[in-house]
């Protein structure tokens, strides 16, 4: 069982940067794959990023690559997503997701935190 808490979130112009963070809570936290997704108004909730527990392995969906990196700080339970060079259509709820099996597009995880809103103004 894992807990996740997400921050980070807010109101930036295109072009601009945020950084989301997740913490989770559990004892085996750190052994976790941890993602991000995103859902959009009115759009089904879709993958963003994953990252392997070791954290040597990350996926990314085509449109954020180059743009967004995700990581993270076993040490502190804590998953990040670097978002950079952020445009309007990135505008939407971003989840923390958590499994003990990959995550994927076609294969979320278990386990979700709360979303955070990110809203990129043009």
């Amino acid at each position: 069982q894992v807990q996740l808490v997400e921050s980070g979130g807010g109101l930036v112009q295109a072009g601009g940067s945020l950084r989301l963070s997740c913490a989770a809570s559990g004892r085996t936290a750190s052994s976790y794959y941890m993602g991000w997704f995103r859902q959009a108004p009115g759009k089904e909730r879709e993958f963003v990023a994953a990252i392997s527990w070791s954290g040597i392995s990350t996926y990314y969906t085509d449109s954020v690559k180059g743009r967004l990196t995700i990581s993270r700080d076993n040490a502190k339970n804590t998953v990040y997503l670097q978002m950079n060079s952020l445009k309007p259509e990135d505008t939407a709820v971003y989840y923390c997701n958590a499994d003990l099996n990959r995550i994927a597009a076609t294969r979320p995880g278990s386990y979700w935190g709360q979303g955070t809103q990110v809203t990129v103004s043009s």
